[in-house]
C-alpha cells in the first residue's frame, strides 16, 4: 500500500497544484480523503479521549481498547471518504460509538442466551417471579422507539448523566430529556398493561 504524503508536503514557495503535476495522475485519486499521516496523528493525539468515550458505553478496559483500535482500522480502510481532514476525529468518535453499540448488542444477546439464576435467590418461586418481571421489562424496552430505548439504557442501566448521554448519542440535552421522559411514560404504560 503506498504511503500518502501529508497535506503540508509542499516545499516552501511551491504551489500545491505543481506538486500534483509532479506526482502524476495516479496520485490524484489519493488526495481525496484524509492522509494516513493525519489519521495516525489524530489517533495518537486523541487516543485517551476515544478510550474514555468507549468507557462510557462499555465496562471493561480490554473491550474499550479493542473498540478504539478497531475504529482506527475501519477509518483507515475508509479514509478516502473523509473528505475534510478536520473531520477525521469526528469519524473516529462516531466509529467508536457504533462499535461500542455493536459490542453491547452482542453482550445483551449473550445474556439472553446464557442467563443464569442468581446464587442468592431465596426460592425458586421468587426467582421465577423476578425473571418474569425482567422479561416483561426487556419486552417493554424493545417496544420503545430506538432513541428512547438508547437514552433509557445509557441513563439508567449504564448510569450516565444526561449530558454524557447527549455527548455519546450526538443529541442536544433537551432531546435527551424529551426522549427519556417519553420513554419512561411509554415504559410505564407497557409495564402496567403487562401486569
Amino acid at each position: 500500500m503506498p504511503v500518502i504524503a501529508p497535506w503540508s508536503a509542499t516545499r516552501p514557495g511551491q504551489h500545491p497544484a505543481s506538486v500534483q503535476t509532479e506526482r502524476g495522475g495516479a496520485d490524484d485519486a489519493m488526495t481525496a480523503g484524509t492522509t494516513v499521516d493525519h489519521l495516525t496523528e489524530t489517533y495518537r493525539t486523541h487516543y485517551r479521549s476515544l478510550l474514555g468515550l468507549a468507557a462510557l458505553l462499555l465496562d471493561d478496559t480490554a473491550s474499550c481498547e479493542d473498540v478504539v483500535q478497531e475504529a482506527f482500522i475501519r477509518v483507515h480502510s475508509a479514509r478516502k471518504r473523509v473528505r475534510d481532514p478536520e473531520k477525521t476525529l469526528a469519524y473516529l468518535r462516531q466509529t467508536v460509538v457504533n462499535l461500542s453499540r455493536s459490542t453491547l448488542r452482542r453482550r445483551i444477546l449473550g445474556m439472553k442466551l446464557l442467563s443464569k439464576p442468581m446464587p442468592d435467590m431465596a426460592s425458586a418461586e421468587e426467582g421465577a417471579y423476578d425473571r418474569i418481571e425482567r422479561d416483561e421489562l426487556k419486552k417493554a424496552l424493545r417496544g420503545l422507539q430506538r432513541r428512547q430505548r438508547e437514552v433509557l439504557v445509557l441513563r439508567y442501566f449504564a448510569d450516565m448523566t444526561e449530558s454524557q448521554v447527549a455527548d455519546v448519542l450526538g443529541l442536544s440535552l433537551g432531546s435527551v430529556k424529551a426522549y427519556g421522559s417519553r420513554g419512561i411514560a411509554a415504559l410505564r404504560v407497557a409495564m402496567e398493561a403487562a401486569s
